[in-house]
């Protein structure tokens, strides 16, 4: 897919082949001819991105070969991280975008832009929002985008990632709390200091339960009738210098990620009222994913809404849609997509 010159030439070296797929060099001296090989160019002609070109190379009695990789080179992502605090702090203001996706549930959603303010009061918040009948969310470093009536949970998980122009992107459920123990700077630390993509953290349930969801995941080949799917709880080490965190393939639904290679991944907009785990499936082989329990958002309580007589009408009507949709269609693409046959999970 290319071919070779040389940008300078050697006494006492013969070439032939300039130009060309093949190039034959020779020289009485030992010392010229290694020379002359490192002026040696190579210029691809028949582009195709992300391929290679395999060279062979030869002499009397040796032959070797080595492989030249074809692709564009990669431009970088710059972000301004803004001003730092006079003790070196992060800008969070500057470095994270918080986004969340509501459907219905206005009274969770305040609570949770409530908290943020306590601790972040110039974040900006990002809500995608497909209800029926939308209410306007005003308020400083708020943006509220309408989406279309029951889109879906990943549609409106992918329009909220796109509004993001921060280097990274906090993702919360529109019921979370922000407390004390919220610390976006050690999110932005850790990512800032590894070579993580994606961190998750911890949720607290109002009953003192904290989880992590760590999970890992593989894929097994099983021919032409598809693949295997195995989800197993746990990690595969702690990440060196965060005593609290380690490196997995899947965390909870609050997390961290640069905003650039969460775009990368994307969310399938056809998985509409339930998915998680679908979009760490996505990102494997993409995402290098940590966990760190000692950041933590709490959970409004679900205790109340799940009562017969403790529901509101918006508290039946999110229930109706968020319980009672996800059909054996969505499960089916989740199958037919990934080219999976079987899946096991020792949750």
């Amino acid at each position: 897919m290319g071919t070779f010159d040389v940008a300078a030439l050697v006494d006492k070296v013969n070439i032939s082949g300039e130009g060309k797929m093949h190039m034959n060099l020779s020289s009485p001296l030992l010392s010229a001819l290694n020379r002359q090989l490192q002026f040696i160019t190579y210029t691809n002609t028949i582009f195709h991105p992300n391929t290679a070109d395999i060279v062979q190379f030869g002499t009397d009695g040796f032959q070797a070969a080595f492989t030249i990789k074809i692709q564009h080179e990669i431009t970088p992502k710059l972000y301004d991280p803004g001003p730092t605090g006079p003790k070196g702090e992060y800008n969070i203001g500057t470095l994270v975008t918080i986004a969340t996706k509501t459907f219905l549930r206005y009274d969770k959603l305040q609570d949770l832009i409530d908290s943020v303010r306590q601790f972040y009061p110039t974040v900006t918040i990002v809500i995608a929002d497909d209800s029926e009948h939308p209410k306007p969310v005003t308020g400083p470093y708020i943006e509220h985008y309408i989406m279309p009536f029951k889109k879906g949970w990943f549609a409106g998980r992918n329009l909220a990632v796109s509004q993001v122009t921060t280097k990274y992107v906090l993702w919360v459920d529109d019921d979370f709390i922000f407390t004390s123990n919220t610390k976006l700077e050690k999110m932005v630390d850790v990512l800032e200091r590894t070579s993580l993509d994606l961190v998750g953290g911890a949720v607290r349930e109002v009953t003192g339960y904290t989880a992590t969801y760590r999970h890992t995941i593989s894929t097994e080949k099983g021919g032409e009738d598809g693949d295997c799917l195995h989800i197993r709880k746990g990690f595969y080490h702690a990440l060196e210098g965060f005593p609290n965190c380690v490196v997995t393939d899947a965390v909870i639904n609050f997390f961290m990620a640069r905003t650039d290679k969460v775009r990368q991944v994307g969310f399938d907009p056809r998985l509409a009222r339930v998915a998680h785990i679908e979009f760490f499936v996505d990102g494997l082989g993409v995402l290098q994913v940590g966990s760190c329990d000692d950041v933590i958002v709490n959970h409004a309580s679900k205790i109340q809404g799940m009562l017969p007589w403790g529901q509101s009408e918006t508290d039946k009507a999110y229930s109706t849609f968020r319980y009672g949709n996800y059909s054996s269609n969505q499960s089916a693409l989740f199958y037919f997509k990934n080219h999976f046959k079987c899946l096991t999970s020792n949750d």
